[in-house]
């Protein structure tokens, strides 16, 4: 990771949004449309921005919008990229530091997961409180820019808790349920077996998924505090004994987006 191409996105971007921005928002797999709620919106395609990749993954808009929402200046990531879309870790990490170098104090992660705590229901929100990256990749190898982050960050509080206790806080007050757990981070792009994940459940993990693992590591490196998400949008391979499905991630997403987006308003709001 360079600082000289961080700045080189931040300078373009500075150019192009209407203000500095305070809140980040990354919106996963099926969860977009929550970027539509964002007032007097500037939208800025990945590929017009110098040194972002293209998202390729399905119903991963692939753009930045800079907007108002809760009377919060946000800018929002409809759509990230993935490992199994062939990016490199520091790539999917990138406008993590772009978005630190804006002047964005808080990063608010959102993603699609399979359910592996058996006392998890399909449509449930889960406030991740830590996570196990079974990927085998860091975004942070090769050398080390101090001018971003220090070699080796600490990963205790990469879900910070003040954070976490205004997610919990927001549930309560918009009267939507909101479990919490661990997260266990895999490359894809296919879904586990039920062997594997039988192993996550050894392990402590609680949900599983394709992103957000490399997004913390690169938050914690450069100092932005997390807040993360997980929308359980199907059981993990086992737990059902049925098979699963892309379509079904997304369809999930969709019947649930309304209870997601009403506290999303509420988090935002609190931040």
């Amino acid at each position: 990771m360079k600082k000289t191409k961080v700045d080189e996105s931040t300078d373009y971007l500075k150019s192009r949004l209407p203000f500095v921005p305070e809140i980040g928002l990354v919106l996963g797999s099926g969860l977009g449309p929550m970027a539509e709620e964002l007032e007097a919106a500037v939208c800025i395609p990945y590929g017009e921005i110098p040194h972002f990749r293209v998202s390729t993954a399905p119903d991963h808009t692939g753009r930045l919008i800079c907007g108002m929402l809760e009377g919060k200046k946000v800018l929002c990531m409809q759509g990230r990229l993935h490992g199994y879309e062939g990016y490199a870790p520091e790539e999917i990490a990138y406008p993590v530091y772009v978005m630190k170098a804006l002047g964005v104090r808080a990063l608010v992660l959102t993603n699609a997961s399979g359910g592996i705590n058996t006392s998890f229901s399909v449509g449930d929100l889960m406030l991740i409180e830590d996570h196990i990256n079974m990927t085998g990749k860091s975004p942070l190898t090769g050398p080390n820019d101090d001018s971003l982050g220090v070699r080796f960050p600490d990963m205790t509080f990469a879900y910070a808790p003040a954070l976490r206790d205004t997610a919990r806080k927001a549930a309560l007050s918009c009267g939507v349920t909101l479990r919490s757990g661990v997260y266990c981070g895999v490359n894809g792009p296919q879904f586990e077996t039920p062997a594997e994940i039988r192993m996550f459940r050894a392990m402590g993990a609680d949900a599983v998924g394709m992103s957000t693992v490399f997004e913390v590591v690169a938050a914690a490196h450069c100092g932005l505090p997390v807040a993360a998400v997980a929308m359980i949008t199907n059981m993990a391979a086992g737990v059902l004994m049925q098979p699963l499905s892309g379509a079904e991630v997304n369809q999930i997403a969709e019947q649930r987006g309304g209870e997601f987006q009403r506290f999303m308003h509420c988090l935002i709001a609190g931040l």
